[in-house]
């Protein structure tokens, strides 16, 4: 692999939005199942992401994929792909 083609690579997330209330942004929360560093047991972490909504089209309960990309505000580094189920 060059250099050139790892830096085309983005992150990709699935999680479920949780909140609408801001203009062209929706609050989508991420969960990973991560093995505990001792127990090894399987364990829930979840992360609140913000992510550029351009069309609006997501709402709330909605699962949907985001992706990385440019900083487009001070905390907004992720749009929104695509939306997989209402």
């Amino acid at each position: 692999m060059s250099n050139k083609e790892e830096a085309g690579l983005r992150k990709s997330r699935v999680g479920v939005v949780v909140s609408t209330s801001m203009d062209k942004t929706a609050v989508v929360e991420y969960v990973a199942r991560v093995p505990h560093p001792r127990f090894k047991k399987i364990i829930k972490r979840s992360k609140k992401f913000y992510a550029h909504d351009e069309a609006g089209e997501a709402a709330v309960g909605d699962k949907v994929r985001i992706t990385e990309t440019r900083p487009i505000s001070k905390l907004k580094r992720w749009k929104i792909a695509e939306v997989l189920s209402h």
